[in-house]
């Protein structure tokens, strides 16, 4: 059975192509990071305003602004806490 390539008269994938591709996948991790991040923000901010601003004005209040760092720092927490057993989990599934 012929190669993709040799069906269309391309030159097979050489070491460079390979390269190529190899990094096109690592950029395309990084963007899907860069969304899931966004995403993270994005879930932070819908919760926390919805927990913590009672009327929308020019200004935040000082009781806002507390709950606010209070509720982001608690999503973090648990963000990291929950990551962390997972990776121990992995860690010792590995072994």
């Amino acid at each position: 059975m012929a190669d993709f390539s040799s069906d269309f008269n391309l030159p097979s994938a050489g070491v460079s192509d390979k390269a190529e591709a190899a990094e096109l996948q690592r950029l395309i991790a990084i963007e899907q990071q860069k969304a899931q991040f966004q995403a993270q923000v994005h879930n932070f901010t819908d919760v926390c305003w919805d927990k913590c601003v009672d009327k929308p004005s020019s200004k935040l209040d000082s009781r806002t602004e507390a709950c606010l760092a209070s509720c982001v720092e608690r999503f973090i927490d648990t963000t990291l806490a929950i990551t962390s057993r997972f990776t121990q989990m992995v860690q010792k599934g590995a072994h």
